[in-house]
């Protein structure tokens, strides 16, 4: 049986046996962890922006209701302090033992805004497994080396004024004050946003990271088909990936569908459906290569037209920069060749350029030792999305715990699922990691 070492109130340390770890035919059980993180997740899902689905954006009543919930849950759970920052973010601290001398800083947390009629456990898994650790640790009356800090981000989406990340970003001191004076589709300045939920936009840029902390962690479901196909509850991220977004316009000419030859067409959709495929055979040669054209456009477009303009995006994601650029430049070369050999004009825009963020090696071995505590084979994977993780990895070591999607992987949709099972899982590596995490690592 394995133990773990946590301090208790009064200093001494108790060793407490780990769960049995679940077997195939043995479910875990899920009071601790698994149980409330589901309800928790249930219950946020009421507060919504529109009736019918699930979609919560910065600073609306249903978001300001979703914040009010978390620092309640917070308190209730036993942490020390709860706090709304200048932007939002809700952040509960849980001391360390009092016989801890200048105790670092270690941080968890996700967002709990959601996309346009999204699921319930993006991001809000995040925040909700980790209070129901702490509530766990408070009930059994101990305390960790470390202080313990959770955050709810107020903001990684970006859906109702455009720029991700506003939460994380405010949390490490890196706030663009820029971004007050962005509309909604409303034309309400994110500073009135601000002043309406009673937050000091002057206070969001003057905020600074703790230099006491150490490391973050994320724990976020998957949001993809890897450990649903392999049939394993939990995965250790190893990188996320870095992703390059552009928007690609294409100028031919336009014509009369019926008395414009076909060899002298300057067709640019056609153009835009090989470029579509040669990104498409590019991004296939290379394991975790990713790429995507999700817009097309033809502007002005007939039925009996050719088309004579097409705007189109490209979205091109690797778990290494190097990777991601390589690919681009070969993606560059196709469009030069294409549009020469069709007589197409092309400007491309940079709308986005993210670094990959790898998470620490040394805590990617934390995570692959608490995972197969439970009994479980370990799984490595990058993950493919961006998170809060990549701007706290602007200052601090990274690492990140992927729990299974159901539904075939399927996320930022009302299909969104997951199990108890699984949260109580994660619940259960995550007091492992805490229990053997080593602040200097």
């Amino acid at each position: 049986m394995r133990c773990y070492g946590v301090i208790s109130k009064d200093s001494t340390v108790i060793r407490a046996p780990m769960p049995t770890p679940a077997s195939a035919t043995t479910p875990p059980a899920t009071a601790d962890y698994g149980d409330p993180v589901m309800a928790h997740a249930e219950a946020l899902s009421r507060w919504s922006d529109h009736p019918g689905n699930l979609t919560c954006t910065y600073l609306t009543p249903a978001h300001r209701a979703t914040a009010r919930q978390l620092e309640d849950w917070m308190r209730t759970a036993g942490f020390d302090s709860v706090r709304q920052d200048a932007v939002g973010n809700i952040i509960g601290r849980y001391r360390a033992a009092p016989a801890i001398a200048d105790p670092v800083l270690v941080a968890t947390g996700s967002h709990y805004d959601t996309v346009r009629n999204g699921g319930k456990y993006d991001g809000r898994l995040g925040i909700l497994l980790p209070i129901a650790v702490v509530a766990q640790l408070s009930r059994r009356g101990q305390r960790l080396p470390f202080d313990f800090e959770v955050i709810g981000f107020a903001e990684e989406e970006g859906v109702r004024y455009g720029g991700s990340f506003l939460g994380s970003s405010a949390y490490i001191g890196q706030f663009d004050p820029a971004q007050l004076d962005k509309r909604d589709a409303d034309g309400i300045t994110m500073r009135q946003a601000m002043l309406d939920a009673g937050l000091d936009p002057a206070q969001a840029a003057g905020q600074t990271a703790d230099p006491r902390l150490r490391h973050y962690f994320e724990v976020h479901i998957e949001q993809g088909p890897v450990l649903h196909q392999r049939a394993l509850p939990l995965g250790v991220v190893t990188s996320i990936a870095g992703c390059v977004r552009r928007r690609l316009a294409l100028a031919g000419a336009a014509g009369h569908a019926g008395t414009t030859p076909m060899d002298l067409r300057r067709d640019a959709a056609c153009a835009a459906a090989e470029i579509v495929l040669a990104v498409e055979t590019r991004c296939r040669q290379e394991p975790g290569l990713v790429g995507t054209v999700g817009m097309l456009h033809v502007p002005d477009g007939s039925i009996n037209v050719i088309p004579g303009a097409c705007h189109l995006t490209l979205d091109v994601r690797a778990a290494h920069d190097a990777e991601r650029d390589r690919a681009l430049a070969d993606i560059e070369a196709s469009i030069d060749q294409i549009c020469a050999r069709r007589g197409i004009e092309h400007t491309l825009e940079d709308l986005m350029r993210v670094p990959a963020s790898p998470c620490s090696p040394p805590h990617q071995a934390q995570w692959r030792q608490a995972v197969a505590a439970q009994g479980l084979t370990v799984a490595e994977l990058p993950s493919g999305a961006g998170h809060d993780a990549m701007l706290l990895g602007r200052v601090v070591p990274v690492s990140m715990l992927f729990v299974r999607c159901g539904n075939g992987g399927v996320s930022h949709n009302p299909q969104e699922t997951m199990t108890a099972d699984d949260a109580q899982l994660a619940g259960q590596a995550v007091m492992e990691f805490l229990a053997h995490y080593a602040p200097d690592t």
